[in-house]
């Protein structure tokens, strides 16, 4: 299950067995794509220097559905963004971190797909606290809090929050 996935990838980490935890990022890298409906095929997550980890990037060659497997570059901005939100939640499942704070990460997604997001990060909230900064409806719509600021008179701003949880505006 989830917890022995977990245990699997800080072990391989610790062994310094960056092929095998780059084995389990792929798996779960592909089962994020899958969670979040998209029909990417994830070949490859290399290291592009693998002789000095600390600095390496991280190559991922991806696939949409239709599509030959291509690098990361060569993707749309919309595919780009669903392969990092499904590496960033990979990495989630296999290292929970409590807090985390993503701007505007689901911008260059469709609305069908940015539902989809909203409605995929809530499977992560018992572990994880996620603060987003977002203008997307479908990312606000699956909030349990939302803040806002506005400027009614021009140099002066106020905080609107609304708990969407209780229903009350503060």
């Amino acid at each position: 299950g989830e917890d022995e996935r977990v245990l699997a990838g800080a072990e391989m980490l610790a062994k310094g067995d960056l092929k095998g935890f780059g084995a389990l990022m792929v798996q779960g890298i592909a089962t994020s794509i899958d969670a979040l409906s998209v029909g990417f095929t994830i070949a490859e997550l290399s290291l592009t220097e693998p002789d000095n980890v600390l600095e390496s990037g991280i190559e991922i060659k991806a696939a949409p559905p239709g599509k030959i497997i291509k690098s990361m570059s060569l993707l749309s901005g919309g595919e780009q963004s669903f392969v990092a939100i499904a590496l960033l939640f990979a990495i989630l499942r296999v290292n929970p971190t409590p807090f985390c704070i993503l701007d505007e990460i689901e911008a260059a997604l469709d609305e069908v797909n940015v539902f989809r997001f909203g409605e995929y990060i809530k499977k992560f909230d018992d572990n994880t606290q996620f603060i987003l900064i977002t203008h997307r409806r479908g990312t606000m719509e699956e909030a349990d809090r939302l803040y806002g600021v506005t400027m009614q008179e021009k140099g002066v701003t106020s905080l609107v929050s609304v708990d969407l949880v209780s229903d009350s505006v503060n």
